[in-house]
């Protein structure tokens, strides 16, 4: 994957409020990366070709030699810095954030949120559209100043030793900090995936106002995380009796898909997080049964995450040390209730932008039904809704997976509103 070089602002934009700290991991951390990976102590791991069990040994243990004697952090290094990147205290909490400055006539800010196991290099494929519009057979009056922070806790945006209760409502409190008080715009555009799109929703239901407009992947209630089965994805409903074998089959296998990070990162986060944090083959064999289940990837994850993609995203938690404090981000969504800030309706009142992807259609509902189901379920009226978008392609990881279809989705959805 190859990023050009941002360019610098527009001649008469005001000039950036920070001197930029470009990403510089220490060598020393590396070598000790690659001595653990080496030291690797494997598990039998019979019978588990079809990933019955989970992540299967023989491709995991040829990711790990990869990363351990191929893999080239510097280069993947190089290519993060060919953006801005920031480092800066928010009311205490340490904040990255990479910059891609607007190339246009007047941009747009916007910031982007990730969710887990995402980076903010996930979101790498569509900063430059949407910074420089002109350059990818756009219209630059429709350029944004494009802002992607790590999630407190999260890559670079670490260490968190004072703050262990941080969630998706909290976060959504500094990222308003971080740019209306630290950058200075007095309005400012939201996006965001997975808990992203949670911190995202919130600030369009908080600072509607101050906001020109948010657009999100799904489009979950703010209340997602409350209640005492929070991490039960089926709310300990049994699966209705009747149904076609078909339908049964695909509510099983999507329960499969996310129940077992949600309770476990929900009930039990540090007890994992030990694990995690002593072994680099234990902490990517974790998060990468979530790309390889959760992308569109044909049962070939390498198609939408080379070798080097899944390391950098890799290095990234295990240089910063912050698979523990990741994680532990779902338990606070649920120790640390969701509460509104008023009660007019829709609660989110920010003009919203939703993308849904093929991959995470529900059950029984095709991709030319996504849209009526949305609008039909009990999430919709709690959006101000006004661009809703349904692709047959694309999973989870909707900016890094169909980066082209995301970034015409946002622009609609500000497009005369700003």
């Amino acid at each position: 994957m190859r990023h050009e070089p941002a360019p610098a602002q527009d001649a008469e934009a005001r000039p950036f409020p920070l001197a930029p700290t470009p990403i510089d991991v220490p060598e020393e951390v590396l070598t000790d990366l690659r001595r653990r990976l080496e030291l690797t102590r494997w598990t039998d791991d019979a019978g588990n070709q079809d990933w019955y069990y989970g992540v299967d040994r023989a491709y995991l243990q040829e990711l790990v030699d990869y990363w351990r004697t191929d893999y080239d952090w510097r280069a993947a290094e190089t290519a993060i810095n060919a953006y801005e990147h920031y480092r800066v205290p928010v009311e205490g909490v340490p904040v990255h954030f990479m910059r891609r400055p607007g190339v246009g006539p007047n941009p747009t800010p916007l910031i982007l949120t990730h969710g887990w196991p995402w980076t903010f290099w996930h979101w790498s494929r569509v900063v430059d559209p949407l910074a420089d519009p002109a350059a990818h057979g756009g219209d630059p009056a429709e350029a944004f100043e494009v802002i992607v922070p790590s999630f407190p806790g999260f890559g670079f945006s670490t260490p968190l030793p004072d703050n262990p209760d941080m969630n998706f409502w909290k976060v959504a409190d500094l990222w308003h900090t971080l740019m209306t008080r630290t950058l200075g715009y007095e309005r400012y555009g939201a996006g965001g995936c997975d808990v992203g799109a949670l911190v995202t929703g919130q600030l369009g239901h908080k600072y509607a106002e101050e906001l020109y407009a948010i657009h999100i992947g799904s489009g979950q209630k703010l209340t997602l995380f409350n209640g005492e089965r929070a991490w039960d994805l089926s709310g300990g409903r049994p699966i209705p009796d009747g149904l076609p074998a078909d339908l049964h089959a695909q509510i099983v296998a999507l329960e499969k898909r996310f129940a077992v990070h949600l309770a476990v990162h929900t009930l039990a986060p540090s007890t994992l997080a030990h694990a995690l944090s002593d072994s680099p083959a234990g902490m990517l064999a974790w998060i990468l049964e979530r790309w390889v289940n959760w992308s569109d990837n044909g049962g070939d994850v390498e198609t939408v995450f080379t070798k080097d993609d899944l390391c950098t995203q890799a290095t990234i938690y295990w240089a910063t040390g912050s698979i523990g404090t990741s994680i532990r981000t779902y338990a606070n969504n649920h120790r640390y209730p969701w509460a509104p800030s008023h009660d007019r309706q829709p609660a989110i009142e920010a003009p919203t932008g939703i993308t849904f992807v093929g991959y995470e259609n529900p059950p029984g509902v095709s991709t030319d039904r996504r849209v009526r189901h949305f609008l039909e379920s009990d999430r919709a009226a709690w959006y101000n809704h006004v661009n809703l978008n349904a692709h047959d392609h694309g999973g989870h990881f909707i900016p890094w997976e169909i980066p082209d279809q995301w970034v015409d989705d946002l622009r609609r959805t500000f497009r005369d509103r700003r």
